[in-house]
C-alpha cells in the first residue's frame, strides 16, 4: 500500500500528475486544487490513495492529509465513486467541504461538474452521521481552546471541522492562539489556523 510518493513533476494534464520516482513515472489522478499548486520540474510530496479493481489500479495524489482524509470519506458515500470525488474536491477545499457538510449547504456541493442535488444530499446525509460519530467517539477536546467570546458558533464550526480534517485539539489550541478571530466567520479561522500550523 502507497502512503506517499516523493519525486519530480514530469507532467501536469488537468486532472493528472505524473512525479518522476526514481525513474518510474507514478501517474496520479488529481484535484484541480493539487494540480494548481505544481510545477513541471518542482521537487514535491504527494499523499497517495488506491482504486483496485478487476480490471483497474489508479492511483490518486493530493498536497495534503486532509485532501486524502476527504477523498477517502467520499469514496465511502454509496454512489459516489473516485471521480465525482476529484471533482467535488476540485470544486471545494477539505475545509470549505467540510464546512458544507456540518452546515447541509447542497449548493456548495453541487459547483463540482457531474454533481446533482441527490448526489450532494447524499453526501451530506451520509458524511454528516458519520462525522457527528467520530465526533462523539472522539477524545478531541477542546475545552481548554481559548475561545474570544465574540461569536462562538463560528469558532465551534470551525474547530468542528478541523477535528474532522483530523486535526487533534493540541494542535487547533496552539495554531489558535495566534490568531485573532475578532469577526471572523468560520472558513476564514479555518484557513487562518492552517496556514499557522504550516508556518
Amino acid at each position: 500500500m502507497f502512503y506517499h510518493l516523493e519525486g519530480t513533476v514530469a507532467e501536469l494534464q488537468p486532472n493528472l500528475v505524473v512525479m518522476d520516482c526514481g525513474g518510474i513515472g507514478f501517474a496520479l489522478n488529481a484535484t484541480l486544487n493539487t494540480v494548481s499548486t505544481l510545477k513541471n520540474g518542482d521537487r514535491v510530496k504527494l499523499y497517495v490513495a488506491e482504486s483496485i479493481g478487476e480490471n483497474n489500479f489508479d492511483l490518486y495524489g493530493f498536497a495534503s492529509k486532509s485532501e486524502k482524509r476527504c477523498f477517502e470519506m467520499l469514496i465511502s458515500v454509496s454512489g459516489i465513486g473516485p471521480k465525482a470525488a476529484l471533482s467535488i474536491l476540485s470544486y471545494n477545499t477539505p475545509d470549505s467541504l467540510a464546512l458544507s457538510i456540518l452546515n447541509s449547504d447542497v449548493k456548495a456541493l453541487t459547483v463540482a461538474p457531474g454533481i446533482g442535488k441527490k448526489i450532494a444530499q447524499r453526501v451530506i446525509l451520509e458524511l454528516k452521521d458519520k462525522i457527528s460519530k467520530e465526533m462523539d467517539s472522539s477524545v478531541l477536546d477542546f475545552s481548554g481552546v481559548q475561545i474570544p467570546a465574540v461569536d462562538d458558533s463560528e469558532i465551534s464550526d470551525a474547530l468542528k471541522a478541523l477535528s474532522v480534517l483530523g486535526y487533534s485539539s493540541a494542535e487547533v489550541s496552539q495554531a489558535l492562539k495566534r490568531v485573532d478571530t475578532t469577526g471572523m466567520k468560520a472558513e476564514e479561522i479555518i484557513k487562518s489556523v492552517l496556514k499557522q500550523m504550516t508556518n
